[in-house]
């Protein structure tokens, strides 16, 4: 299909156009030649013009009563997926290494596929605007068996459909590769003529819930793009019943829910296959949409074959990375902070699982370890700050002198000051850095522990799941004491301040509050970081008390 006909079968798509299956009855169809059945949403006479199928909208088409043909399931180690012999479609997607938390199903393996939805719908537009949908075409199953069960080690199994109509033949082959998630689409269809056809590819109306909360859960359902780079359009920005239009082309587009993602990828690495995507907004579950309809477009040619590639798995940036095609930023996250949100939670994730799997740490020990292991890392910068806020300390009285003296001349003291802070190697923003190292981790472990399916559902002491809140809120109250006795010793020796005396007892109250409801993993991190500065507190509280400045004498210039 040259560009223009491309261009011309995307734009008509779109458009939504009734009444012409109200005015013109559907021709007979022509032997040995695909073209629109009376499933079509539109069809014309050779005396109408073009005309484009109206859009499906965001409800699964299949009914309780709907016929879902026989289920062929395959089996690995890792999945088990069920494809219906009508429509060739996958009506199951089952993550055997994963449980499912949502009350209906739970302690049963995750299932991706929405009740009473399937993935996989293929749809052709053709150029006159008719549409031909597979839905209803009933498929034989090569091989002709209930199931098929594959095994690590053995090269891709093909599972292979065939259906003909009104002379028309069409093949879906799925290539499954047992030790990934994920499998290869290579489909054909004959009767196409010269114009070829746009090949519409239904996601399903995202993904079904398998967390307790849920409501979180559809908080992260969106859709994710890859052209020149990652883009992620969230459910609850569409509307329901909006038509929110994707321009690609893309390399990949798929749908995620808070740790699973199911996607159609490019065969070829870097080569755009998909022209575009159409995500339809569905019903919403308070302020969180948890149904949208993700139609991606592929362009087939007179040949009438077009080849594709579908993840089906966990959002797991190793088993994404295996994919290739930028895949394991699948997960874009951390809003204006993603550039150094995004390396610093990849390398903070790699450090904590190798912990766990070199040390053989349960994971909330390795956050436990890995908080320690920072402050140590931090302790030489901590010491230099805490020494040059003694220093800061000691030369305050001289400051406040010099203030007073040249109070009226604003260059003077500026330069008087800059002096002062020479002369006795105190630097004013010495104690800034150390603060601050800490807080791209803190919050680097924010986005791990709300995003990375690793900490899901792991258990520790009496934590039920670490990607969780502390149910008996526990470890907020403990981060929260030692925010307080952290702040107690920091105060030795300082003189009396009463902003800094508020601030002893209301941040410690603040951060507790803040941490009730955020992951425990986090919240123990940062109560062991807390709990371990304590002592390096108390040794530079006693060492300021030894070189407190005594009223009335002046400091003493530091040699160099």
């Amino acid at each position: 299909m040259d560009r223009n006909r491309l261009l011309l079968a995307f734009v008509l798509m779109l458009m939504v156009a009734i009444a012409p299956s109200l005015i013109w009855p559907p021709k007979k169809p022509t032997a040995g030649r695909l073209s629109g059945s009376a499933d079509s949403a539109v069809v014309r006479d050779s005396t109408a013009r073009p005309a484009v199928p109206s859009q499906p909208t965001a409800q699964p088409p299949d009914g309780p009563t709907a016929d879902t043909g026989r289920i062929v399931s395959v089996t690995s180690p890792l999945y088990r997926l069920g494809f219906s012999t009508r429509g060739g479609l996958l009506r199951s997607a089952e993550l055997l290494q994963y449980q499912s938390f949502a009350p209906g199903d739970s302690a049963r393996p995750v299932q991706l596929v929405p009740k009473g939805d399937a993935f996989l719908r293929h749809r052709l537009v053709l150029p006159s605007g008719d549409t031909v949908s597979l839905d209803d075409w009933d498929f034989r199953p090569s091989p002709d068996a209930p199931g098929l069960v594959v095994q690590v080690g053995q090269a891709a199994t093909p599972l292979r459909f065939d259906a003909e109509r009104r002379g028309s033949h069409v093949t879906l082959e799925y290539s499954l590769v047992p030790d990934e998630y994920r499998f290869e689409v290579h489909g054909s269809v004959t009767g196409l003529g010269s114009g070829g056809a746009v090949l519409l590819i239904d996601l399903a109306s995202g993904l079904r819930s398998v967390e307790k909360d849920s409501l979180d859960d559809y908080r992260h359902y969106s859709v994710v793009t890859k052209a020149s780079k990652t883009e992620r359009t969230d459910f609850s920005s569409i509307r329901p019943d909006q038509r929110a239009l994707l321009n690609g082309p893309f390399e990949w587009v798929g749908v995620k829910s808070k740790y699973f993602l199911t996607a159609a990828l490019a065969l070829e690495e870097g080569q755009p296959t998909f022209g575009g995507a159409i995500a339809i907004g569905g019903p919403r579950n308070g302020k969180a949409a948890s149904r949208a309809t993700v139609l991606i477009t592929m362009p087939v040619p007179a040949a009438g074959t077009f080849r594709y590639s579908v993840y089906a798995g966990p959002l797991d940036y190793r088993q994404l990375g295996r994919m290739g095609h930028g895949l394991d930023d699948a997960n874009p996250y951390g809003g204006i902070f993603r550039p150094i949100v995004r390396p610093v939670s990849v390398f903070v994730t790699s450090i904590l699982l190798w912990m766990h799997g070199q040390l053989h740490l349960a994971y909330g020990w390795a956050l436990i370890l890995f908080g320690i292991v920072v402050r140590l890392l931090l302790w030489p910068l901590n010491q230099k700050a805490m020494e040059s806020g003694i220093r800061m300390q000691a030369v305050a009285p001289l400051l406040k002198e010099t203030q007073e003296k040249y109070k009226n001349d604003p260059e003077r003291l500026q330069r008087e000051m800059l002096r002062i802070y020479k002369d006795h190697k105190v630097n004013p923003f010495g104690g800034c850095l150390p603060m601050l190292l800490p807080w791209p981790v803190l919050l680097a472990l924010f986005f791990v522990f709300a995003n990375t399916i690793v900490f899901r559902g792991v258990p520790f002491l009496w934590l039920p799941d670490l990607s969780r809140p502390d149910p008996f809120r526990i470890i907020p109250i403990l981060l929260g004491l030692s925010m307080f006795g952290l702040s107690k010793v920091g105060q030795i020796g300082v003189p009396p301040n009463p902003q800094t005396k508020m601030m002893v007892y209301f941040m410690p109250i603040f951060m507790t509050v803040l941490f009730l409801n955020f992951a425990s993993g986090l919240n123990l991190y940062y109560a062991a970081q807390n709990i371990f500065s304590i002592p390096q507190q108390y040794l530079i509280a006693k060492r300021r008390l030894r070189e407190a400045p005594v009223a009335g004498v002046r400091p003493t210039p530091v040699k160099t």
